[in-house]
């Protein structure tokens, strides 16, 4: 039975999340896995003229991008995030967009060079739903490129997850886990040409590590 996401419900927990995630700061910076100067950049999206992230946090990877005089937009479900990345990227060339992705991809007709996610909206999607919307929305050649942790030996499809700890009121998501050659067929079924999912290793033995796939379309 497909997991039933509860949008309100969602983008009051992403409000939550948002209001600590430019903590400490949010530079521009590009890193598709969770450990900082790890792994391969930008240069998985080709060399798009316009990109859209989906998902897409505190921006910095679109201010990022938006320096190397690339069209970067970004949507994101929670209002607060979008609110706070505007102000932070203000005069840095870069369009954040408050709306749930399926919806967004559904209604709007702009298309990209590239869409990405980096533990973002491919992540906590649907890929059933997600990937032949975005099939539609990518150019010719353009590519889909999306990060997030592997799944856990034998938990597949979607995964229930709580906010914070355990105690408190309900507040929770799903998000979609899978095996390497799985990504690959759901790509392929809807529509790119080519896809290549693959597990790269934590900088340190035994440490968590990033799945990244990377996806063609015709």
């Amino acid at each position: 039975m497909p997991a039933q996401h509860d949008i309100a419900a969602e983008t009051e927990l992403w409000d939550a999340y948002a209001a600590s995630a430019f903590e400490g700061g949010a530079e521009p910076s590009f890193c598709w896995t969770q450990y900082a100067g790890h792994g391969p950049g930008p240069e998985l999206l080709g060399n798009p003229r316009s990109v859209l992230e989906i998902g897409c946090g505190t921006g910095r990877a679109l201010a990022h991008l938006a320096r190397r005089g690339i069209a970067a937009r970004g949507v994101d479900l929670s209002p607060v995030m979008v609110g706070k990345a505007t102000a932070k990227w203000a005069g840095a060339g870069v369009e954040f967009v408050c709306a749930e992705v399926l919806a967004y991809l559904s209604e709007r007709e702009d298309m990209y060079d590239a869409v990405y996610s980096v533990f973002g909206a491919a992540w906590f999607t649907d890929p059933s739903r997600l990937f032949p919307l975005v099939r539609q929305r990518l150019n010719p050649g353009g590519v889909l490129v999306f990060s997030q942790p592997p799944a856990i030996p034998g938990a597949y499809g979607p995964q229930g997850m709580y906010k914070g700890g355990f105690a408190g009121r309900a507040m929770f998501t799903y998000r979609y886990s899978y095996r390497p050659a799985v990504w690959e067929r759901l790509l392929t079924c809807a529509g790119f040409s080519t896809a290549d999912a693959r597990v790269l290793d934590a900088p340190r033995p035994g440490h968590i590590g990033t799945l990244l796939v990377r996806a063609v379309a015709v």
